[in-house]
């Protein structure tokens, strides 16, 4: 019997092929060089290889049933409504300072940081996510982000 790692890894694997497929029947723009089935394509195949590769890994892994640790609800609960709060956020402080504070706490909440080498760690994953997601995005692919009312930034 295989495990929810790998049952699920095979529902998004099948998600993913029928989705890419579908996107095949997307008609092409002559006047843009990238057609609108360009970045679904993109990440479908990333979800369909990283799927893949959980349902490889589970499989060459097939030992013993371990026993299964009771799922935290509470801590579900709790990033919903830290991501309830990013959403509410954005249009106050804008994306790069909202998506650094979203980060800096999901990160901590998942892991809470022991000392300041910890938090250093946390600073500087929230600030690399935040700036690398902001580069993609408004200069590399000429998407506008949102600015803060309050910052301006």
């Amino acid at each position: 019997m295989p495990s929810k790692g790998a049952c699920g890894g095979l529902a998004v694997l099948a998600a993913s092929l029928l989705l890419f497929w579908l996107t095949l029947g997307l008609a092409d723009n002559p006047l843009v060089p990238i057609g609108p089935g360009f970045y679904p394509r993109l990440v479908l195949g990333l979800a369909a290889l990283l799927s893949l590769g959980l349902v490889v890994s589970d499989w060459k892994s097939r030992g013993p049933a371990a026993v299964a640790e009771r799922p935290d609800y509470g801590a579900v609960v709790l990033h919903f409504a830290v991501f309830g709060l990013y959403v509410v956020a954005l249009p106050a402080l804008g994306f790069r300072m909202a998506t650094f504070a979203y980060v800096a706490a999901a990160n901590a909440l998942m892991d809470p940081p022991r000392g300041a080498r910890g938090w250093a760690r946390v600073a500087l994953l929230a600030g690399l996510t935040a700036f690398a997601t902001w580069l993609v995005f408004e200069r590399e692919l000429s998407v506008l982000l949102p600015r803060g009312r309050w910052t301006d930034f």
